[in-house]
């Protein structure tokens, strides 16, 4: 059974990533953003080429906008002169001595298409974002408001003229996929009809058959495809679907439904994100640390429940402080469970005494302090249930109060880290915070302990003594060899209080930093069970210059 068919509108604006660069130009030289990107030419062609293309006064600028060492967009003028996407930068400056060299910024097209798109929202609500400079509408609203698909689409060319976007183009198909071909299609000229392309209802397979398979985007199926003499997007979706769907998977079907034209897709639409920043200024500043956290506790309150209303918490924010001096301080912090407003205000003291008390002094006023919610989850993901969430919520409260007495560092957790030894695997971070593990678990560890780890490891491992049966001393030759069975065991260094040794394991050896002489040190850990039935690990650590072989216990099995 067919999906319904659902008309859509993608608007494309050619050479967004030039557009919104021109535009952080201008912005940084304090030009106006809209009407023109004469600006923001004129500013950047000043910044990078100096007065001469500041007089000319020219918008097509040769610039080359460069992600890892290569070409990711280029404008106009500098496709004139043999620049394309895809070449290095060496090559690309060859065919282009003018070339305007700029490191592309992902941040710039965002944040200047979220001006366009809540422009758009303005007049035709319902909008998807598919990536910076291309949007997705669906054409049935806008159509009967304007009196039609090209009316409306028509409408919102002329809205991208107003805002300072050049040759913005508008397709309109049977779903995204098509439209889009459809915008990159329409011609650009001086009229704005011709930069408006639609295709019939039901003509999507017959729009798309000439067109190239490299436009679907996978590259590697592209490249088997057209080995196999597949180049044409008919010629795609004339293979049987299973044959298609045995070879290539669900993602090769999926590319041989829109090859064909049956792309349904629906256009979900954008819901803009509610402002849930919270931003208290001071006036005069404030030089003592009680101050300020007094200053916050209504706005933290008001966060809090903005975020209520919204059926939200918050698990990691963002403190922003602004001093008088023109400092400022910027950290993320993170929350086992969800901020209250409470936790807020604690993270803004911890943020500004560090290890200080509660009234120290500030080098500086603080002007200004502002929270951000960096990570929201829904409300219902975080209610305490009706069995068994008491004595956690009682842990969480209790170390959250001991915390904030006795500062951020005041109450620590173990996570588990990468290394060969226990004492480098622990490691042990703020309650709350996010472990920064500089050696990760998942990394191999040869000489790593197999499982199961002990439960009790000591934090200086105690010389012991480790005996064979006639009372002589154990060692391992450099091939891991006993030189007899490990049978008594003492777990004082005094060795008058003697275990026999019911079972062992091991050894497992270590070998650290054996390219330097005076580092290098050859470890072997054994696994022993005494008479007692008490489990210890203990290591016997090779002789070294200057020193005799040594037993020493570092952790029980309890």
């Amino acid at each position: 059974m067919n999906a319904p068919i659902v008309r859509t509108m993608v608007l494309w604006c050619p050479d967004w990533p030039i557009i919104a660069a021109l535009r952080e130009a201008a912005a940084a030289q304090g030009l106006p953003t809209q009407g023109s990107t004469m600006q923001g030419s004129t500013a950047l062609g000043s910044t990078v080429q100096g007065s001469r293309a500041q007089a000319a006064g020219r918008s097509d600028i040769p610039l080359a906008l460069i992600e890892h060492g290569v070409v990711f967009a280029c404008s106009a003028a500098a496709r004139a002169e043999g620049v394309k996407r895809g070449l290095r930068v060496r090559e690309a400056q060859a065919r282009c001595p003018e070339l305007v060299v700029q490191p592309y910024n992902a941040v710039h097209d965002n944040r200047a298409f979220e001006e366009v798109l809540t422009a758009i929202e303005a007049m035709m609500p319902g909008v998807q974002l598919l990536r910076p400079g291309t949007c997705a509408i669906r054409a049935r609203g806008p159509a009967r408001y304007y009196g039609g698909e090209k009316p409306s689409a028509l409408a919102l060319i002329a809205l991208l003229d107003q805002l300072g976007v050049p040759g913005a183009r508008v397709g309109i198909a049977d779903g995204p996929f098509t439209a889009e071909q459809a915008a990159r299609m329409a011609g650009l000229t001086t009229g704005r009809s011709a930069r408006v392309q639609i295709v019939p209802e039901g003509a999507s397979a017959e729009f798309l058959a000439p067109l190239p398979v490299s436009l679907l985007d996978a590259p590697a199926l592209v490249t088997l495809l057209r080995r196999l003499g597949v180049t044409t997007l008919a010629e795609f979706a004339a293979l049987p679907v299973v044959d298609v769907l045995g070879r290539f998977g669900e993602a090769g079907a999926h590319l041989h439904s829109l090859a064909s034209g049956h792309d349904s897709r629906p256009v979900i639409q954008r819901i803009p994100p509610e402002e849930l920043d919270s931003t208290v200024e001071f006036e005069p500043p404030l030089d003592r640390i009680d101050q300020v956290t007094f200053g916050v506790r209504a706005s933290s309150d008001r966060f809090i429940e903005a975020l209520t209303e919204a059926q939200l918490v918050c698990t990691a924010l963002r403190i922003e402080i602004d001093s008088e001096s023109g400092e400022v301080s910027e950290r993320s912090w993170l929350h086992p469970r969800s901020f209250t407003a409470a936790d807020v205000v604690d993270r803004v003291r911890w943020q500004l005494q560090g290890s200080g008390e509660v009234d120290t002094g500030l080098t500086s006023g603080i002007t200004r302090v502002r929270v951000i919610p960096e990570s929201v989850d829904a409300i219902g993901h975080h209610e305490v249930g009706l069995f068994g969430g008491g004595p956690d919520e009682r842990i969480h409260h209790g170390l959250s109060r001991v915390q904030s007495m006795l500062g951020h560092g005041g109450v620590l957790t173990a996570v588990i880290g990468g290394g060969r030894t226990l004492a480098d695997r622990q490691t042990t971070v703020p309650w709350g915070d996010r472990p920064l593990l500089t050696r990760q678990p998942t990394q191999p560890w040869p000489g790593t302990l197999p499982p199961p780890a002990p439960t009790t490891i000591f934090p200086t491992p105690h010389p012991v003594h480790v005996l064979d049966a006639t009372g002589g001393t154990i060692q391992v030759d450099d091939r891991g060899t006993l030189s007899a069975s490990p049978a008594q065991f003492s777990p004082t260094g005094s060795g008058r209080t003697m275990r026999q040794i019911q079972a062992w394991a091991g050894p497992w050896p270590i070998d650290e930093r054996w390219w330097d002489n005076e580092t290098h040190r050859r470890s072997h850990r054994f696994q022993v069970v005494d008479a007692a039935g008490m489990a210890w690990l203990l290591v016997l650590v090779s002789a070294t210059q200057g020193s005799d072989s040594s037993w020493w216990a570092e952790a029980r099995y309890d």
